[in-house]
């Protein structure tokens, strides 16, 4: 973390005239007042608004604002104050995961920027509140890219297993722990296991699949439905929603359900359920956060051109607004660079088809096409402009993790 030095804050105000008899006429000079004499309370509402790296500074200014912003409470609040922010994959060519803060501001995030050459050595696999989950070498760990810190966790020990997958990281909201959810994948056919780590101990729960509408699936069906769920080419990565992981399968029926189901797993009784999606004639789908809810866009058209997008308000789903990309004014304004003639050449008259949506905040989408661009547009579909995460970019992606910055730390026993 950037601790550099800076300098206080000195509040400073006009001192009245002295109006007493005899007093000189002329106003005493004014005089300051350093930030330490006004009231905790005062002190903490200024400090708690600051971002997280000017936090980081003041605490190398003062032994009582390092103190004050250390506390549980102060970084909690810190941390409630954040927006949450969506993550772009730049796919390393020539920048990793960016956290995109507005259409011109941009943050590498640690420690994607320096520690690999490849982008395939590294992953992002979920985002929970400040913290990220990633892969490196074969080996997970979570970190905090505010405080540059990480640590590494275990995994579960299976006989004869032939690699371990992340397939949810969440807060356990009864006991506040961070938890992160493994399927382990053996030699066996059907033998596939669920396990459920807390961050911060080495302690690895076995737990078993269980369905609401099952009172016992087979091994079959469980391996079925874990497979399912490690597979990306079977279900995009879960949304947290309310204490539960949601995945949006591109098919159903392949791990149990109907066609156009959503699978949840609540995280307390930890026990998985089917939910119904609010589009029953979708051919293309997704899950994702819009502003802390739970939100669905669906295709309406073969051509990838038109969708609704739908929220979850009381369990139940409301209809928000629909988009059709195919009418922005895109094609005018939308240009292609290569990397290797650096020749400027147009593209497409109108967009074909578009393959991913997130929200960047209330009015504001993302929405990516042609296999590498992601253009901004509003929630009344007019073409806002393109998005450029790096010098030279010319490839990306869309991640559905978010990440709301905390100088809170990893959890440790």
């Amino acid at each position: 973390m950037d601790l550099a030095l800076d300098v206080g804050f000195p509040l400073r105000h006009s001192s009245l005239p002295d109006t007493r008899e005899g007093a000189s006429k002329m106003p005493d000079r004014r005089s300051a007042t350093r930030l330490e004499d006004l009231p905790d309370d005062i002190i903490h509402k200024i400090l708690v608004r600051l971002p997280s790296k000017d936090v980081g500074r003041c605490r190398a200014v003062s032994t009582s604002w390092c103190i004050a912003t250390s506390t549980p409470k102060f970084m909690l609040d810190h941390h409630q104050l954040q927006p949450s922010l969506p993550i772009i994959d730049g796919r390393g060519m020539p920048t990793s995961f960016v956290l995109l803060h507005s259409a011109n501001t941009k943050q590498q995030l640690w420690p994607f920027s320096r520690c690999v050459k490849h982008h395939s050595e590294i992953c992002l696999h979920g985002a929970c509140d400040g913290f990220l989950v990633i892969s490196w070498l074969h080996q997970f760990y979570i970190c905090n890219p505010v405080i540059h810190t990480h640590a590494l966790l275990p995994e579960p020990h299976v006989e004869h297993a032939l690699y371990n997958t992340i397939i949810g990281f969440y807060q356990h909201l009864p006991t506040q722990e961070y938890r992160v959810l493994w399927v382990s994948e053996p030699w066996h056919p059907y033998k596939s296991s669920l396990h459920v780590l807390t961050v911060g101990s080495n302690v690895m729960r076995h737990i078993s699949v269980k369905m609401q509408t099952l009172s016992a699936p087979s091994m079959e069906q469980e391996h079925q439905l874990l497979n399912g769920l490690r597979s990306k080419s079977c279900c995009p990565p879960s949304v947290l929603h309310r204490g539960s992981l949601h995945w949006c399968p591109y098919d159903a029926t392949k791990i149990g359900g109907h066609r156009t189901d959503i699978i949840v797993f609540d995280t307390e009784a930890e026990s998985f359920r089917w939910m119904g999606s609010p589009n029953q004639l979708c051919h293309h789908r997704k899950l994702f956060n819009l502003n802390g809810t739970l939100a669905f866009w669906g295709s309406l058209t073969p051509s990838l051109t038109a969708m609704d997008v739908w929220a979850m308000q009381d369990y139940f789903w409301s209809f928000k607004y629909r988009i059709d990309v195919s009418t922005l004014e895109v094609s005018r304004q939308l240009y292609s660079t290569s990397s290797k003639t650096k020749k400027r050449t147009p593209l497409d008259s109108t967009v074909q088809w578009f393959n991913d949506m997130v929200a960047l905040n209330e009015r504001e989408l993302l929405i990516m096409f042609n296999s590498k661009h992601v253009m901004r547009c509003d929630i009344d579909g007019n073409f806002l402009g393109m998005v450029n995460i790096g010098k030279s970019q010319y490839c990306m992606m869309l991640n559905h993790c978010r990440l709301k910055e905390s100088i809170i730390p990893i959890p440790s026993h």
